[in-house]
């Protein structure tokens, strides 16, 4: 049994409303030379989200690993294990963050969503329509009953004391 139904389509290009034309759509290894500033020009905040669960972005993250792990997250999105949406500028020519949606790796939910802007649109417009987006987004276009949406639900430290999903 897998955690989405057979046949399920997950979304190629997600306009976000109140955004100025930013869209999400998933990610692949062709964004790398888009993805990797972004990230790592971010890493320092990103860090104090992801890092204690993730581990993720480490300060040594190189091209070659961040290019590796798109191209992993880009096979997982074929698959339908995972998927990991990247947001682009209105112009295409920027990633400034990304949304996440996976399977849950802990007990009490059907999937575990979460998201992050590039430290310029931290606490800014962009966030701000994207924290109002995709909770309704996942409302409206996902199959789930019982998504869990780390780091607005429950903050990640929480979510880390959670009992695991067997």
């Amino acid at each position: 049994m897998t955690w989405l139904p057979h046949d399920f389509v997950h979304p190629l290009h997600v306009e976000i409303p109140d955004a100025g034309g930013h869209r999400l759509r998933p990610i692949s290894g062709a964004d790398a030379p888009l993805d990797y500033p972004s990230v790592m020009g971010s890493r320092e905040r990103l860090w104090s989200i992801f890092g204690p669960a993730w581990g993720w972005p480490s300060a040594t993250m190189s091209y070659e690993a961040n290019l590796a792990d798109l191209e992993r997250h880009a096979v997982e999105i074929e698959a339908h294990q995972s998927f990991n949406y990247t947001l682009e500028s209105p112009d295409r020519t920027a990633l400034l963050g990304c949304v996440y949606i996976d399977p849950p790796e802990k007990r009490g939910a059907d999937a575990e969503i979460s998201w992050w802007v590039v430290d310029e649109e931290a606490d800014g417009a962009l966030e701000r329509a994207l924290d109002a987006f995709v909770p309704r987004w996942i409302a409206e276009d996902w199959p789930f009953e019982a998504p869990r949406f780390i780091g607005w639900d429950l903050t990640w430290e929480e979510w880390l004391r959670l009992p695991d999903h067997e």
